[in-house]
């Protein structure tokens, strides 16, 4: 099976010795984002909803670049610093995603990298063009 390994400018960089995102198959995997401005490589300003907002922004940059959509996520994993952020969650995922929707995991951590409020990774099926 051969790997690719994916990059974009318009997500941020790695912050440690990570991918991405690395495409296996017909099988894409995401590393974790959390919700930095790729251009500044800072935490976009506002609550946890702008935090959320990027962090979906990101991955989608991510899945552009490998040929892929949102749609193409099967599944997804939500770290939350505080689970009452859930209901935030689900409004925003019900704008980004259609059904059939991806299976999701919610876990609540008791920190994120640079501070962050949320951060999200996913599986999904991007075979090559």
């Amino acid at each position: 099976m051969s790997r690719e390994i994916i990059y974009t400018d318009n997500a941020p960089a790695a912050i440690g010795p990570y991918s991405q995102a690395v495409r296996a198959g017909d099988t894409l995997y995401l590393s974790g984002q959390i919700p930095l401005d790729p251009a500044t490589m800072e935490l976009v300003a506002g609550g946890i909803e702008d935090q959320i907002r990027q962090v979906f922004a990101n991955l989608s940059a991510v899945l552009e670049a490998a040929g892929a959509g949102t749609a193409d996520i099967a599944k997804l994993n939500i770290f939350l610093t505080d689970l009452t952020h859930f209901p935030v969650v689900n409004e925003i995922m019900s704008e980004v995603f259609a059904e059939p929707y991806p299976a999701r995991a919610a876990i609540g951590v008791a920190a994120l990298p640079k501070g962050a409020q949320v951060e999200m990774d996913a599986i999904a099926w991007c075979p090559r063009g």
